[in-house]
């Protein structure tokens, strides 16, 4: 008899293996949390003290087709983290709920200049690593093994790059693995700070930047060659010069010659006015022409998902099969920031074995 494979569900996509590159640590706050640290500071300007109608807020406010508007979300998020031990606490429950959705490797991202002058920078990074540590070891011990890695981000309209670049390299031994540049695409291209980059470069830094998401084809040229991206974060606009017969532009040819992984996030596009729908999304003609796209969570709450439900409602809307589903997690295992043998091992050991089970 032929294995059956395990239909491509909501239930069997939360069992598989899956790997996460791009998610933002103030955008993934369980709504009892924000609730609770913000009574903990007496922060009255939450619109709701009803956890349910807090998280239906966020997803509502962050719907606005207005990236600015899907930014300014991050206000109530931010405001509750003004404390180590509340960045400690939101840092281990992202690991947890992460590993509980069967992620097994993570990359989340956070601006530790956003939790300053409340405490100093050090000590907000400090605060991140350890309470990753924290979920990570409740997760494996309750056996959903996990690995998370922390993306420092510099936020681009701002002037502490270097700052955060140096806290890249002093931290990349205890759990940071690279460097993010995010915060409003336009006016503030990715080489405004070129000795950030060259400190990157000296120490052989990891890197990857927001771009082709609000801006265009000409932001994802300027943080390959000016902040030297290993990744673009979204990266989506790239589609823009795909033809409707798959001829493609320079920059789309090179992004596919190069390989460049796309760190991409549909649902959260289409709340920013990207694209007006799923169905119309890049996501499945990318995929289908050979880019690296890897699919990415961007801000759980404020797009009220999770790993599971994107990987299932592109999967549902691009007709999917479980080949593409594994294609996408090797390809985002491919351009993690990890070590090589932990790469390996993560591929042999888990997720390989992993997508096996369900195919059998």
């Amino acid at each position: 008899m032929c294995p059956v494979s395990a239909p491509l569900n909501v239930d069997s996509i939360r069992r598989a293996p899956k790997v996460l590159l791009h998610d933002h640590l103030d955008g993934g706050l369980r709504p009892q949390t924000v609730l609770e640290l913000a009574d903990e500071v007496g922060y009255r300007d939450l619109p709701t003290d009803d956890a349910d109608a807090l998280g239906r807020w966020f997803r509502e406010a962050a719907d606005s087709g207005s990236l600015v508007r899907y930014l300014e979300t991050f206000t109530h998020t931010v405001a509750v983290m003004q404390r180590p031990e509340a960045v400690n606490r939101v840092a281990r429950e992202c690991a947890l709920d992460l590993a509980a959705d069967g992620v097994v490797y993570a990359e989340v991202r956070m601006a530790p200049e956003l939790l300053t002058p409340a405490m100093p920078i050090e000590e907000a990074v400090e605060a991140i690593l350890d309470g990753f540590a924290k979920g990570s070891a409740e997760a494996t011990a309750a056996g959903t093994p996990i690995t998370v890695g922390t993306l420092l981000c510099a936020m681009r309209q701002n002037d502490r790059w270097n700052e955060v670049a140096r806290l890249v390299v002093r931290h990349r031994d205890a759990g940071v693995v690279g460097f993010d540049l995010a915060g409003p695409e336009i006016g503030f291209p990715p080489d405004r700070h070129p000795p950030a980059i060259a400190l990157l470069d000296r120490a052989g830094a990891h890197r990857t930047v927001h771009a082709g998401e609000a801006a265009g084809i000409d932001s994802i040229v300027a943080a390959l060659d000016g902040a030297r991206a290993e990744r673009l974060g979204h990266g989506v606009r790239v589609a823009d010069e795909v033809a409707d017969d798959g001829t493609l532009g320079p920059v789309a040819q090179r992004v596919l010659d190069q390989q460049v992984p796309l760190e991409v996030a549909p649902s959260s596009n289409v709340q920013t006015g990207a694209y007006p729908a799923l169905a119309e999304h890049p996501v499945g003609r990318l995929h289908r022409l050979g880019f690296a796209v890897t699919l990415n969570t961007d801000n759980r709450l404020m797009s009220g998902v999770s790993a599971t439900s994107e990987i299932a409602d592109v999967a549902a809307t691009f007709d999917w099969g479980w080949d593409d589903v594994q294609a996408v997690t090797e390809r985002a295992l491919t351009a993690a920031f990890v070590p090589e043998a932990e790469r390996a091992r993560l591929l042999t050991d888990v997720v390989r074995p992993g997508y096996a089970a369900l195919r059998a």
